[in-house]
C-alpha cells in the first residue's frame, strides 16, 4: 500500500470561499465561515483523507492590502502558508472575476509558485453564465501557468470531489503526517475561541469584529463527562464592551448560547460556557495576543 501526504495551501482574496471549501473537504467545521471578510486569522490546518492520501490543508487568511499591524501579520501568514505548501490552490470568485486584488496575488505567485504546483479553482460558479466562466478561466491562465483549472461551488459541493481527487494524486508519496482520526492540528482551546468569535462576528456589524479577539482562558474536564470552558473577549474600548454585552446582556447571552450549542455538537458532549468581556485598549499591539491566534507579531511590522 503506497501512502501519500502533503500540504495544500488555499489562497485568495477575503471571502473567496477558502474556509467553506476547507470545511467541505475535511467534512467538519474547522475554519470559521462568515459573510464578513478577513475572519480567518491563523493558518488553520484541516486534514482530509482521500483513498490512501492524507491532504493537509493550510487555510490562509485572505490576501488584501494591509493597513494595520494585525492586517500585516495576517497577510504575512497567508504568503507564509503558501510558501510552506506542496500545492497551492488559488481561489477566485466567478462573479467578481479578475479584480485588483487577484491581480496583486498573481504577481505574488510568480515568486511563491516557483518549484511547486499551483492550481486554479474558480468558485461560486452558479452565479455566472458558462461563457463568462470560460472567459475568466482563459484570462487567468493567460496571466499564470496553472497546472490545472477547476470550476467549483464550495458551498454546494459541485466540483469539490474532482479537486480533492486531483490533489490526492499529486501529493508526494510518504507516511501520513497525522493520526487518521485527527481533523485539525489546532488545539481545541483555539477552535473553541474561533467558534465564539464567529458568533460575535455574525451578531455585530461594521468594524467591531476586527477590534475584538477571543481567548479560551480555562478548560476544565468534569467528572460527568462535560467540559467547563471560560473565555475572555477582549475589546479595545469601553463603548465596545457595551455593544458586545448588548441591552440587558442580550447580545452576549445569544452569542454564548449559539457558541455553546456548536461546541456541544462539535465535541459530542455537554459544555458549560462562560464568557467575560474585558477592555484592553492595546490588544492589537500585544505580542501575546498574536501568538494566541497563531500569528507572528513581528510580521505586523510595516
Amino acid at each position: 500500500m503506497t501512502t501519500r501526504a502533503g500540504f495544500v495551501a488555499l489562497i485568495g482574496e477575503p471571502n473567496a470561499g477558502k474556509s467553506t471549501l476547507l470545511n467541505r473537504m475535511v467534512g467538519a467545521k474547522v475554519s470559521i465561515v462568515t459573510h464578513k471578510v478577513q475572519t480567518t486569522r491563523a493558518r488553520i490546518r484541516g486534514v482530509a483523507m482521500e483513498g490512501e492520501t492524507q491532504i493537509v490543508f493550510v487555510d490562509t487568511p485572505g490576501l488584501f492590502q494591509p493597513k494595520r499591524r494585525l492586517d500585516r501579520a495576517m497577510v504575512a501568514a497567508a504568503w507564509g502558508g503558501a510558501a510552506d505548501a506542496d500545492i497551492v490552490v488559488l481561489m477566485v470568485e466567478a462573479h467578481r472575476g479578475l479584480t485588483e486584488g487577484v491581480e496583486r496575488i498573481l504577481e505574488g505567485l510568480v515568486d511563491i509558485g516557483q518549484g511547486r504546483k499551483v492550481a486554479l479553482a474558480i468558485n461560486k460558479i452558479d452565479r455566472v453564465q458558462s461563457e463568462v466562466l470560460l472567459g475568466l478561466a482563459k484570462a487567468l491562465n493567460d496571466r499564470f501557468a496553472f497546472v490545472e483549472t477547476f470550476m467549483i461551488s464550495a458551498e454546494r459541493g459541485h466540483g469539490v470531489d474532482a479537486l480533492r481527487q486531483w490533489l490526492a494524486g499529486e501529493l508526494p508519496e510518504g507516511p501520513w503526517l497525522y493520526p487518521e482520526d485527527q481533523i485539525a492540528d489546532l488545539p481545541m482551546r483555539m477552535i473553541a475561541a474561533e467558534m465564539t468569535r464567529e458568533k460575535l462576528t455574525l451578531r455585530l456589524h461594521q468594524e467591531l469584529p476586527y477590534q475584538l479577539t477571543v481567548e479560551t482562558e480555562n478548560w476544565e474536564e468534569r467528572k460527568d463527562g462535560s467540559a467547563r470552558i471560560d473565555q475572555l473577549i477582549y475589546v479595545i474600548r469601553d463603548g465596545h464592551k457595551g455593544i458586545v454585552l448588548g441591552h440587558k446582556g442580550e447580545t452576549i447571552k445569544a452569542v454564548s448560547k449559539a457558541a455553546r450549542e456548536e461546541l456541544e455538537e462539535f465535541l459530542g458532549r455537554k459544555v458549560h460556557l462562560f464568557l467575560q468581556v474585558k477592555v484592553r485598549p492595546n490588544w492589537l499591539d500585544e505580542a501575546e495576543r498574536y501568538s494566541e491566534m497563531g500569528l507572528e507579531f513581528k510580521d505586523g511590522n510595516a
